[in-house]
């Protein structure tokens, strides 16, 4: 069984829609825990029930309207839920969190994508979540024109209100991200979503990885991999 130094380790995944997130966070879960670590895996907005709730507001299509700072708090509230009911326990029990987006999806569409005050997002998200952010974030790169019919294709429920906004809007979304993870190329992992998703999955296993060691996250017999 996997010991993890001192506390578990908090990976979450980032990016524009259609980039598969969700089927991906599926399959290194499975990795992960086949290599003996705790693992648990969790959403944004949702995750509680009250999260939950949350997210069915955020996504309905009779919401269309709704101002940007009402869905900005409504992440945040649902966000200030998950961190001490879901996150932070598993972190403390040595864990691997694998979480499908965090604050840095605040700081994207709040930000780059509605034009509101980043540096002031970023100290929201903070009270939100009592200064936790993650220790790893993939982003799941894929551009909007590649992304958006990919997840309109899907039909349903999975088409929501956010991702049927236009598309200068995910522009904008596109390339804040390409800041965010320039500016802390320490935490963030560029993966291309672009690529057959067998490959997206081993690109994503091999960052992990090396990742794990990096930061000594202990695995008896990792270094065989």
């Amino acid at each position: 069984m996997a010991e993890i130094d001192k506390r578990g380790l908090f990976v979450t995944f980032e990016g524009g829609e259609g980039g598969g997130k969700t089927s991906q966070i599926k399959l290194v879960a499975q990795f992960l825990s086949g290599l003996g670590f705790g693992v648990v895996t969790t959403r944004e907005p949702g995750g509680t029930p009250i999260g939950d709730q949350i997210r069915d507001i955020i996504v309905a299509f009779k919401n269309v309207n709704m101002d940007p700072k009402t869905e900005g708090f409504l992440f945040l509230a649902s966000r200030s839920e998950l961190v001490p009911i879901v996150i932070k326990p598993n972190l403390q029990a040595g864990n691997i969190v694998l979480c499908d987006r965090f604050g840095d999806s605040t700081i994207a569409y709040q930000g780059y994508g509605y034009g509101k005050d980043t540096n002031r997002l970023r100290n929201m998200v903070d009270f939100a979540t009592d200064g936790l952010w993650p220790d790893m974030t993939i982003l799941m790169n894929i551009r909007p024109e590649v992304g958006l019919p990919r997840k309109e294709s899907l039909g349903g429920s999975e088409w929501n209100r956010l991702d049927a906004k236009s598309r200068d809007f995910h522009e904008r979304i596109y390339e804040g991200y390409q800041e965010l993870a320039g500016m802390e190329p320490e935490r963030w992992r560029v993966v291309d979503a672009e690529q057959p998703f067998d490959k997206v999955t081993t690109d994503i296993e091999r960052e992990l990885l090396s990742f794990i060691r990096l930061k000594g996250v202990g695995y008896l017999g990792l270094n065989r991999l």
